[in-house]
């Protein structure tokens, strides 16, 4: 059980070219929690603009489809 807890290595076995890069005091190139917040906001913003923008499409075609 002491080995359980003692290796700190959290990238375990993955390859190199996959791992965060290590620098003076930590990970280095890995975005912060501000900016994975932002991208959550942004992907939402964007997956609710473009499901308007089908729908006014789609009533769009079927309004001149109906000769309305």
């Amino acid at each position: 059980m002491r080995h359980f807890f003692s290796d700190l290595n959290i990238n375990g076995d993955l390859p190199v070219r996959v791992q965060p890069g290590l620098g003076e005091w930590g990970t280095s190139r890995v975005p912060t929690t501000r900016e994975k917040n932002r991208a959550r906001w942004q992907v939402a913003g964007a997956g609710l603009g473009i499901t308007v923008a089908l729908c006014w499409l789609g009533w769009t075609f079927y309004t001149i489809l109906m000769g309305g």
